[in-house]
């Protein structure tokens, strides 16, 4: 085959394909009734906007237009579908004012949807106070979605955790912003389980909780570019109270903790099984965090737990290039248990002082192992004995 023809068979190829863009079909939930007054319920016409796009095998876009704000009670999408769907959420989606159900639930979720991007600038407002001394439900939930993006919308007061990824696998949340008062309960930002490959960058979220919780089965977790506060800083648990605990690769880098109880975080459960490994927090900026650095085996919210043998053993841990302000005197917690100890612990070039005191900073360090390099402050004093 010459060049020439060869050439021009890659034009046929490019045409065809802009071509089948160009005749991308759009789904408005508006031509499907939708009544996009912010007080009738559109889940109906979400649902048949939904079903008509899943059906398109040509990549499909849904629509919710802008300038609108549609009620929704609650609505699962289901896959699969025919081809990778778009939805552009460009208006704002609300909560009903009231108590709309009795039973665990996510006000939007997707279910085995595979090649599914959401974008927009558009909000999910969960209207969740109304919640918070009640029933707790969950504002946007994926699970078994795999090649998802969820990018640039944004997130508010969510009754309980605003995004959760269950069993995912290769997903990207880019420039999404997640907003709760700091008093708000379990209102966590990015919740992902059971998940593989996960990368937030560019995120933020200011909650009441943690701003991105790694649960169990996970694996290959990357935060970057982002910041958190208020809320409880970026935490890999609470593991092996219910499950075994699997927990590899996680990745937290060049993000920002204003005012959040801890910064990076592994919490787990005494008396707890299983691992959590393969950690790296660098280039993190604290700026009046209570507790910047934090692994806690004895992880027990209600202070009344009793002490158990065992824990989840945690594991190769690097904390590089960390500096700032704890808003608390004890800005390292490395509290490990006596018949599980951590190993594998290194920091370097970390130095986090006592904001508004003179006098320094302090860590506190029960049976963990490791080694530090180049400055470290506060100072680290490493258990010895096995």
């Amino acid at each position: 085959m010459t060049a020439v023809k060869r050439a021009f068979i890659l034009l046929l190829i490019a045409l065809a394909i802009r071509s089948a863009q160009g005749h991308q079909q759009i789904y408005s939930v508006v031509d499907f009734h939708a009544a996009a007054d912010g007080k009738t319920d559109d889940a109906q016409a979400f649902l048949a906007t939904w079903q008509a796009a899943c059906s398109d095998p040509s990549r499909p876009v849904m629509l919710v237009p802008g300038r609108r704000t549609f009620l929704l009670s609650q609505v699962t999408f289901q896959g699969p579908c025919k081809s990778p769907i778009t939805i552009r959420l460009d208006g704002n989606i609300v909560a009903p004012n009231g108590i709309w159900t009795t039973k665990p639930a996510d006000l939007l979720a997707f279910h085995a949807v595979n090649g599914l991007t959401v974008d927009g600038n558009g909000e999910i407002d969960g209207r969740g106070a109304i919640w918070w001394d009640c029933y707790n439900k969950r504002l946007l939930g994926f699970s078994l979605c795999n090649d998802l993006t969820v990018r640039r919308i944004h997130l508010k007061d969510s009754a309980e955790k605003h995004m959760t990824l269950f069993q995912c696998s290769q997903v990207i949340v880019d420039s999404v912003s997640i907003t709760s008062p700091a008093d708000s309960p379990n209102t966590d930002g990015i919740t992902v389980a059971w998940s593989n490959n996960t990368y937030i960058s560019s995120c933020s979220i200011q909650t009441g909780d943690d701003c991105v919780s790694i649960l169990s089965y996970t694996k290959n977790v990357t935060v970057t570019q982002s910041t958190c506060g208020p809320g409880h800083g970026i935490s890999v648990g609470s593991l092996g109270r219910f499950e075994t605990a699997k927990v590899e690769q996680v990745t937290v880098s060049n993000c920002t903790f204003v005012g959040t109880m801890t910064g990076v975080r592994i919490k787990s459960w005494q008396g707890g099984k299983g691992y959590a490994k393969g950690f790296l927090f660098e280039s993190l900026n604290m700026t009046d965090v209570q507790n910047p650095i934090v692994i806690d085996q004895f992880y027990c919210p209600q202070r009344n737990c009793h002490t158990e043998p065992g824990g989840v053993a945690i594991s190769d841990a690097k904390f590089i290039d960390i500096q700032g302000t704890s808003s608390e005197q004890e800005a390292i917690q490395l509290m490990c248990s006596q018949s599980v100890h951590c190993h594998g612990i290194y920091l370097s070039n970390v130095k986090l002082t006592w904001a508004k005191h003179t006098a320094p900073a302090n860590a506190a360090i029960l049976n963990a192992h490791g080694t530090t390099e180049g400055l470290v402050v506060p100072g680290i004093q490493f258990s010895n004995n096995l």
